[in-house]
């Protein structure tokens, strides 16, 4: 995803963790080197865990003293770590501006989640969600959200597999597009962590032209963070639907979903008691699904302080699943984790330095109707 790079000894050092396969190759070209250097780095960097330019020995000694003058190799840097009863870590790790964000692992007997943070705060300002209380202050780069990657499986240890990666932590993903596509890319790159595309998910609240171009970019799977079934509740609760109303994300999911025969979108609806949880919304939900090909995630609310909202009951939960079920919608109930050192969806708020003056865009969208 990066362009080819020139380096004058008078730049920064270059951190190689920014660059994808592709974006490794034109950077060695650009040094007049071959591009099978990049694979060659790539393997040392990922699957040999070496940062060291001079223990790189199938590197020529000339390549590594360049490397050495030029280059970093840089992850960010892990401060704290919390685990949880049921087994789930929340990491809080710090960017070079002093910032942080959180990524969470959660254990299951089969796999090993990843949730990867892509921005530092969020810009959406989602009512339900702790983390848009923070405002935003950047996008991450490349290194920063591959780095997530990085320091946790470095920390878990060879015997704790991360298994899947889902990009549902801090931020709206698809506002970091090129970033977010590249880390991806090196998620799923063989010389790299070699994840299936089918265990690398990009989670979105709807950036309808974004959904578009991922398209053509990548392959992963993808979650919709919906909510609400009709525009009025989901302006509500999802303020971009003010710029991107249903009837444009739906198609966008259903294009989505053409590319490729076993392709479906996972709708991930969160629980709010009295406000999206009734037989009605239920069916409204069903008929707003019926050309999609999908599966619902249902999610019980994590509460945080002054949210204004409830999670819905267990037999609102069931009530609301079984409407679905019998409509022929494959769906779930998400299992909450982490609740208690606050790592649960939603609650990821890490330390942000709000740049954004988000509430008064808030407002001013709010006053004119119209999403910024």
């Amino acid at each position: 995803m990066m362009s080819s790079v020139t380096v004058s000894a008078k730049t920064e050092l270059i951190n190689l963790l920014d660059f994808d396969r592709k974006g490794l190759q034109d950077f060695f070209v650009g040094i007049s080197e071959k591009p099978f250097r990049a694979t060659q780095l790539l393997k040392w960097i990922y699957q040999e865990d070496v940062a060291d330019f001079d223990q790189m020995t199938n590197l020529s000694k000339g390549l590594r003293v360049y490397l050495n003058e030029h280059c970093t190799i840089t992850p960010p840097e892990m401060l704290v770590e919390q685990v949880a009863s049921d087994g789930t870590r929340k990491w809080a790790i710090e960017m070079s501006c002093g910032n942080r964000v959180e990524s969470v692992f959660i254990p299951e007997e089969k796999r090993g989640t990843l949730c990867v943070s892509s921005q530092i705060g969020c810009a959406l300002a989602c009512t339900f969600c702790s983390t848009a209380r923070q405002g935003f202050n950047r996008n991450l780069s490349v290194s920063e959200i591959i780095g997530q990657l990085y320091v946790a499986q470095k920390r878990l240890g060879q015997e704790t597999k991360i298994t899947n990666v889902v990009m549902m932590g801090m931020g709206e993903p698809l506002l970091n597009f090129d970033n977010v596509v590249a880390a991806m890319n090196l998620m799923m790159d063989d010389f790299t962590f070699g994840l299936s595309k089918r265990r690398v998910t990009i989670s979105t609240s709807g950036i309808v032209p974004a959904m578009n171009r991922l398209n053509e970019a990548s392959d992963v799977s993808m979650a919709v963070s919906l909510h609400a079934a009709n525009d009025d509740l989901r302006n509500e609760l999802v303020p971009i639907n003010l710029k991107y109303p249903l009837d444009e994300l739906m198609e966008a999911c259903r294009e989505y979903a053409k590319q490729g025969p076993r392709r479906h979108i996972t709708f991930e609806y969160v629980m709010l008691d009295g406000v999206n949880d009734s037989v009605q919304d239920a069916r409204q939900l069903v008929k707003l699904l019926k050309d999609v090909p999908s599966k619902i995630n249902l999610i019980p609310f994590n509460p945080f302080p002054n949210s204004n909202y409830l999670c819905s009951s267990s037999e609102a939960i069931l009530r609301f699943k079984k409407v679905l079920y019998k409509a022929g919608v494959v769906t779930t109930i998400r299992k909450t984790r982490g609740e208690d050192i606050d790592a649960a969806c939603g609650q990821l708020v890490g330390k942000v330095k709000d740049k954004s003056r988000r509430y008064l865009k808030l407002q001013k969208m709010e006053d004119s109707h119209v999403a910024y």
